[in-house]
């Protein structure tokens, strides 16, 4: 194209004048000249781009009928076509002086004026965004991002220590990469079957392995896995959805795993994601007494409890299983709502009379009152007690209530339900109406770990005991993996007529990939070092790799004391976030999410100590 055509004032008059204003009118002209050319040089260049009509049109102008033209008209071989391109370009032509007389006008005007009609845009533009959905979760408050310490670590200096972390980085590969081919996008996989696998437990939600598998990834250093698993959240992870979820497992897994996946990478999509799905999850707290439903329509924000629950009741492992994670939500969002829901419920708790010291697991949230008797450091429980440590822990030790609770109900579990077998086995049973049942689940597993991490809070005295009984308690549940014939441990086992620590019942004789043996092991080796935990660990990594690998990733096994594997078919996302992290720290270095720095949810998802001394910048969550 003549760049001649594209200089509507190649004929602009001689403006020059003997009046005091000359000069300015000159500056004008000098002015748009200058703009005028430097367009001119831009559309230039860009002709020399393919299909440049089309570009310019399309994008910058946003013609109608030229968009219209490049989507459904003949293609550029028709004879047609030429027509068409000579309307394109005196399109162009048109909207390019329209343009220069719109920078005319503009740099006529006084600079107040200027400055006003830029900030009016601005509101214009601020006020579009809010109409068309924008909401607070996508103008979060600025935060001061800083990673703590010890996201990633050093190679073990011991080459079979190192040997071995590397096996179980290559473990987490297998399981991660059998899922993404034959599974992306589901929330688990079924690695005989080569397919998908969906639970209730999380509605129509997607890609709880996933959200669940986020900081394992990034920890391994499987950093081109973790980019994958990233463009999946920012395109796929909606949480827009008419379906009922547990409100429990879609916190732990989903708002857990976002969250730590933004203090590890920093990666600002994480928290907003994190703090949309927090904000959906508050109507579940719409009760008379403020303790959440265990379930709840996101869409509808209408909640309800499990119908099995002793009428009605809200579960203690559920509801006390949120704190953690809602205080990093107000922390992130500025929003304080999340950490009143969490500190409400312990005003509620401990209102109440416990009996023996105990919470019993079913709590009424319309009458406040406690449900059946039923008291378990197991199922339905667990994880209540292990939140009021690491509640203590996570505020840098400034939550005294949380640390009283905690160490009070350890002393009613110490009285009421710990007993030592005739084999000389540390157990912690269970207790219903006043009853103990002699059972202890793989669930309850964890409880030495959790013993171990908070023996250095308790009192002097206690300290030395603590660390006893944690110790006895790993013994007892790897008794109860070596008891098998797969060395892999029963769901539940029991300590009654004439055995101990093995399974009596087929329907607890499974195993479905949990981590809570591995995780205590974990814990008592940071804390002692002593080199049979990790003897113990690689043998749980040769039953995994023996009896649960499969050429489509890990399965579950339905009964631990067969002689051959019936795999489940299921491989669980908690293997991905659990099980093989917590074996890979087992095999690190101490300082690889270091205790001082960090808290693990109860799905193994890391979180900052939200720390209070100022001066400690490095590891402060702003």
């Amino acid at each position: 194209m003549p760049v001649a055509t594209l200089l509507p004032f190649t004929a602009t008059p001689n403006r020059k004048s003997a009046s005091p204003t000359s000069f300015r009118l000159t500056e004008k002209f000098i002015l748009l000249l200058v703009f005028s050319a430097f367009i001119t040089l831009c559309f230039g260049a860009i002709f020399f781009l393919p299909d440049s009509s089309k570009l310019l049109s399309g994008v910058f102008f946003h013609s109608s009928a030229v968009e219209t033209n490049t989507r459904t008209g003949p293609d550029s071989s028709d004879p047609g076509s030429a027509g068409n391109d000579e309307r394109v370009l005196a399109k162009i032509k048109n909207d390019h002086e329209k343009a220069l007389l719109e920078a005319k006008d503009t740099l006529q005007k006084r600079p107040d004026e200027i400055k006003k009609d830029i900030l009016n845009d601005k509101k214009k533009l601020l006020s579009e965004a809010k109409g068309h959905g924008g909401n607070d979760v996508n103008n979060l408050p600025f935060v001061v991002y800083h990673r703590p310490p010890g996201a990633t670590g050093h190679e073990p200096l011991d080459p079979e220590t190192k040997e071995r972390r590397a096996k179980i980085k290559e473990m987490m590969k297998h399981a991660w990469d059998s899922y993404r081919r034959y599974a992306w996008g589901s929330n688990e996989l079924r690695p005989v079957s080569k397919t998908g696998h969906s639970s209730n437990l999380f509605g129509s939600i997607k890609g709880a392995t996933i959200v669940d598998a986020l900081d394992t990834l990034y920890i391994m250093e499987m950093f081109e896995e973790f980019d994958a698993a990233t463009d999946w959240v920012e395109k796929n992870l909606d949480f827009n959805v008419n379906a009922e979820v547990s409100v429990f497992e879609v916190n732990i897994r989903f708002v857990g795993g976002l969250l730590s996946a933004y203090y590890l990478s920093g990666k600002e999509v994480y928290r907003r994601k994190a703090v949309e799905l927090g904000e959906k999850l508050l109507p579940a707290f719409k009760t008379p007494t403020g303790i959440p439903w265990a379930l709840l329509n996101l869409k509808s924000g209408v909640g309800r409890n499990w119908p099995w629950a002793s009428g009605g009741s809200s579960i203690l492992a559920e509801y006390g299983t949120l704190h953690l994670e809602f205080m990093h939500l107000s922390k992130l969002s500025g929003n304080p709502e999340f950490a009143q829901k969490v500190m409400n419920i312990r005003k509620v708790l401990n209102r109440l009379d416990k009996p023996q010291g105990l919470y019993p697991n079913y709590l009424n949230p319309n009458s406040g009152q406690w449900g059946q008797h039923h008291v378990s450091v197991g199922g339905l429980g667990d994880s209540f007690y292990e939140y009021l440590l690491k509640a203590w822990l996570m505020s840098d030790k400034t939550d005294d209530e949380a640390k009283k609770m905690y160490y009070d109900a350890l002393q009613a579990i110490e009285t009421n339900l710990m007993r030592k077998s005739s084999g000389g086995l540390t157990y912690i049973a269970e207790w219903k109406g006043g009853l103990l049942e002699h059972k202890m689940g793989h669930l309850t597993c964890f409880a030495g770990g959790m013993i171990a991490l908070g023996a250095d809070g308790a009192p002097s005295d206690k300290t030395g005991h603590q660390m006893e009984q944690a110790a006895e308690i790993a013994r007892t549940c790897h008794e109860s993996y070596a008891r098998t014939s797969l060395k892999l441990g029963p769901e539940a086992f029991r300590f009654d007529g004439g055995v101990e620590a093995i399974a009596t019942r087929q329907n607890e004789k499974y195993f479905i990939l949990r981590p809570e043996v591995i995780e205590t092991y974990m814990y008592m080796w940071r804390f002692t070092h002593d080199p049979k935990y990790r003897e113990w660990g690689w043998e749980a990594v040769q039953a995994l790799e023996k009896h649960c690998r499969v050429e489509g990733g890990y399965s579950g096994v339905r009964d631990v004391y067969a002689s051959t594997p019936n795999h489940d078919d299921v491989q669980q996302s908690f293997y991905l976030a659990e099980t093989l992290k917590y074996l890979y720290l087992l095999f690190s270095d101490d300082d690889h999410l270091a205790f001082d720095h960090w808290v693990f949810n109860t799905e193994a998802h890391p979180l900052p100590v939200i720390k209070k001394d100022k001066t400690d910048i490095p590891n402060e969550v702003e």
